[in-house]
């Protein structure tokens, strides 16, 4: 299979995932998934937990990325055991860093941050897969391995990016300011496209009631621009060239997001210049400084069927599942919406209860 079928099937795939998506996610029935009763109360009623679609797209978008992050560095040999550390380090620091800076710019711990948590890849990304590099040296030459697995990295958080952002479509957060206060340009502009999301429980109506409302689909744009870097990427990668594969999404992704945030009606900190901007432009200065100033390294060859191999091993399988189901429930459980149940027998065409 050539790097071109692969491109085209992710193309294709995410094409018809997109179509679905914009379409239905910003209505009411897409932002719980489940509910978990955890306390009944005198009266009978259950007091719940949410178990929420973003979580699942979130899950589904870092399970891409995993994926994305062990085929192409396998496609030049590199081991799986490898890989699977650079995952864990890179996970390890830029998950918790979605909280602790969402706290430190946002000021509560009820989310998650992309972008400062990108950030944070960012900076620390190179020094990490650098020292689990040297840590292993039977993956090969260290500048070299690691600059691959750098270039796969940027392409595999790219996808992530997009895919995650049908999280923030379904819950309704991260989201466009309104058509109407939009001038004519703007507005005409994304006429046919506007969200309008329904339900009292989506971010953009508790927190500035714009349920109902055509509003810019900012998380729509951010998820095609995302994965189109994404996949370019990857195309970039296959055809030997890994530092481009590093900066190139970077780069597309960090400039939208600076862009982006203008076009953007939720709370995103003080200031006109937002500090998730900021951090955005620091981290593509500090990439292509990276990508500038990295030393030559070894000319690998990738092959397609040597990184579906990898993919097909069950180390691999398990590897990827297991962050699907970690992300879906962490970031899935919801700690800024309730739920009340009550339970009971069906009063017509219930089944007959037989005797013990």
């Amino acid at each position: 299979m050539s790097a071109a079928i692969v491109v085209g099937i992710m193309t294709l795939c995410l094409g018809a995932l997109f179509f679905w998506a914009f379409r239905v996610l910003p209505g009411e029935p897409w932002q719980i998934l489940a509910v978990w009763p955890r306390q009944k109360g005198p009266d009978g009623t259950w007091r719940g937990t949410n178990l929420t679609y973003y979580g699942l797209f979130n899950g589904l978008g870092l399970a891409v990325a995993v994926a994305v992050a062990m085929f192409l560095p396998g496609t030049v040999g590199l081991p799986l055991s490898y890989l699977a550390w650079c995952v864990f380090v890179l996970l390890a620091v830029t998950v918790p860093a979605s909280k602790i800076v969402n706290r430190m710019v946002e000021g509560h711990w009820h989310g998650f941050t992309i972008g400062g948590a990108s950030f944070v890849g960012m900076v620390a990304g190179p020094w990490l897969v650098w020292g689990v590099s040297l840590l292993t040296p039977s993956a090969g030459e260290g500048a070299t391995v690691t600059v691959y697995v750098l270039g796969a990295i940027a392409s595999a958080y790219a996808l992530g990016e997009g895919i995650g952002r049908l999280a923030c479509i379904s819950f309704g957060c991260c989201y466009g300011r309104p058509l109407a206060d939009c001038p004519a340009w703007l507005s005409k502009l994304f006429t046919r496209g506007a969200f309008v999301f329904e339900g009292r429980l989506k971010k953009s109506s508790y927190e500035h009631g714009y349920e109902g409302q055509r509003l810019i689909p900012v998380q729509a744009v951010t998820a095609i621009i995302s994965s189109l870097a994404g996949l370019a990427g990857m195309a970039v990668f296959l055809g030997g060239h890994p530092v481009l594969a590093y900066v190139m999404p970077v780069v597309v992704t960090q400039v939208w997001r600076f862009v982006s945030e203008f076009l953007r009606a939720d709370y995103r900190g003080t200031g006109r210049i937002s500090a998730y901007q900021g951090m955005a432009l620091a981290g593509v200065a500090y990439t292509v400084a990276f990508g500038l100033l990295w030393p030559g390294t070894l000319a690998l060859t990738p092959e397609v069927a040597r990184g579906l191999a990898l993919l097909w091993t069950p180390g691999a399988i398990l590897l990827i599942e297991a962050v699907a189901l970690f992300f879906a429930i962490r970031m899935g459980i919801s700690t800024v919406t309730t739920a009340h149940l009550r339970f009971g027998l069906r009063q017509d065409g219930a089944p007959p209860v037989s005797p013990p």
